[in-house]
């Protein structure tokens, strides 16, 4: 297997303060363990590239990206609502998170790489068709999913997202694109608390109650978000991949493992083998835990390399 990363160390510019959860230390962790490991020499490394304004709009307003800039402050931060902010090098961070995604799924698509996880931030599937919030400015895996309909021989893709919170943004951008499948699990009730409760036949929302486990979790992706998959014969895959399930997560209540991310990894690159020639794309999402957070990316990665 083959399995680009995709990273840049202009992400850890994007600061929202000392006590702020989203915090640079996340990719530094990362990066950290998976060269402890070796694991990250195994893999194709790549520097992301930033996103376009054209490539924005595939998932956004017109003006999201114009609005976001008339906010940058100069020095300091300033809230876009109560829990995210804006830096003077936040955009730089986000113009490369997003480019990520696009990166990947140009080296996926034209066969020189199996399939790529994107380790950038800010993460962004709470950034909706027009609004940024829940720590997201632009909608990373949404942007990467259009960019990926637009090319030749793509004309289904899905989505899964096993964040601990629900990716609305993602929901709310593709509610009425039936192309797009998007599977989410999520504890419940929780933030956003928006879409939660939708009712359209590509949009999959498996709730978790608080203190839910990977039994739980396991079940749900057998029972619900599998079947979709195979269904919905996508011909690219993509993950929204939080790690904030964790037990060990200080932002909610789920009890997820790294056994648990090792397992669900198995069971997607399973089905894109079988649907879509393997082609999958994984971007990161949460994990605020630092130490569970890395464990959990190397296990995932560790599935996606072919271990």
């Amino acid at each position: 297997m083959t399995t680009a990363y995709i990273s840049h160390q202009d992400c850890g510019l994007h600061n929202m303060g000392p006590e702020h959860p989203e915090s640079p230390v996340r990719l530094l962790a990362i990066r950290k363990v998976l060269e402890k490991t070796g694991l990250l020499q195994e893999l194709e490394q790549f520097e992301a590239v930033p996103v376009t304004a054209q490539q924005i709009q595939l998932a956004h307003a017109k003006l999201h990206q114009k609005r976001l800039e008339m906010k940058l402050p100069e020095a300091g931060v300033v809230y876009t609502d109560e829990d995210t902010a804006l830096c003077p090098d936040s955009l730089q961070a986000a113009d490369l998170a997003a480019g990520a995604g696009i990166l990947a799924v140009n080296r996926v698509l034209a066969g020189r790489a199996d399939n790529a996880f994107c380790a950038v931030r800010p993460p962004g599937h709470h950034a909706e068709h027009n609004i940024p919030m829940g720590f997201c400015f632009y909608n990373n895996v949404a942007i990467a999913a259009m960019h990926a309909l637009q090319q030749p021989g793509i004309n289904r893709v899905a989505i899964v997202d096993f964040d601990v919170h629900h990716g609305n943004g993602t929901v709310d951008i593709f509610k009425d694109l039936p192309e797009v499948l998007v599977c989410s699990t999520f504890q419940h009730p929780f933030y956003p608390e928006r879409y939660a409760d939708i009712r359209r036949g590509n949009i999959v929302n498996c709730p978790m109650e608080a203190n839910s486990d990977g039994r739980v979790f396991r079940r749900l992706i057998e029972n619900h978000v599998v079947p979709a998959l195979h269904a919905h014969r996508p011909d690219m895959l993509f993950i929204s991949a939080g790690f904030d399930a964790h037990q060990e997560d200080p932002m909610a209540d789920l009890m997820l493992t790294e056994e648990d991310y090792r397992w669900v990894t198995q069971v997607l690159m399973d089905i894109a083998r079988s649907s879509c020639q393997g082609r999958l794309v994984s971007m990161l999402e949460g994990g605020y835990n630092p130490v569970a957070l890395a464990f959990s990316v190397q296990a995932h990665l560790e599935v996606l390399a072919g271990h």
